[in-house]
């Protein structure tokens, strides 16, 4: 740690997971977002060990879900979002993928979510928009995440940056995320190196740094 005006500042990965002041977000490890991706086992694979380091050190777990509203709760925001990924230029011609209790919103079962762990429902890219998580993390004293899961592009940099500016040092597990189109997967971790808010870790790096 780097002591800077009575403050302890992290110097490295091991300093900045600490398991009493960090928290895992494993983001949208869902059936239905797995499924649309040719690599969703292998991430998934390494999403459960971190989810099994984690648990181990006794770390804070939340899991995100994204939800779609009805389509005459969505508004524009989410109608234009169904357009273009359906590839439809109607708002009557697309329907929501991801209903609450609908088969492709439910979180991978490998997950085995615990009674301790919580599940936050969101319908944004950012898991801090309109979700308790940035209140829960504060109000258990916490001052970074560990995040993995789906997908880098899409959730995961939003999460990353909002999560900056509220600040907590977000650590992204690369290889334990998966992208919807590998070469913008791979332009967002360019991106968050580049501007330096976010630590970058592999699992084995994790792995290190909660033995």
């Amino acid at each position: 740690m780097q002591p800077a005006f009575q403050l302890q500042v992290p110097a490295n990965l091991a300093e900045a997971v600490r398991p009493d002041t960090t928290a895992l977000i494993v983001y949208d490890m869902q059936v239905g977002i797995l499924r649309q991706l040719r690599h969703g086992n292998d991430v998934l694979a390494r999403v459960l060990k971190v989810l099994e380091l984690a648990r181990a050190a006794g770390v804070r777990i939340f899991f995100m879900r994204h939800m779609w509203l009805p389509k005459k709760l969505s508004g524009v925001f989410q109608l234009r979002q169904m357009m273009f990924w359906q590839g439809k230029t109607s708002p009557d011609d697309v329907q929501p993928w991801f209903l609450r209790d609908s088969p492709g919103f439910a979180l991978a079962p490998e997950l085995g979510v615990r009674e301790d762990e919580a599940i936050l429902d969101k319908i944004t890219m950012s898991a801090f928009e309109s979700t308790p998580l940035a209140i829960a993390l504060r109000d258990c004293g916490l001052k970074s995440f560990v995040i993995c899961g789906i997908a880098t592009e899409i959730g995961i940099e939003p999460t990353v940056r909002h999560g900056a500016d509220l600040g907590f040092i977000p650590v992204v597990v690369e290889d334990a995320c998966g992208a919807g189109e590998p070469e913008a997967g791979e332009r967002s971790l360019v991106g968050m190196r580049f501007i330096g808010d976010a630590m970058i870790c592999k699992v084995d790096q994790l792995a290190a740094a909660w033995r």
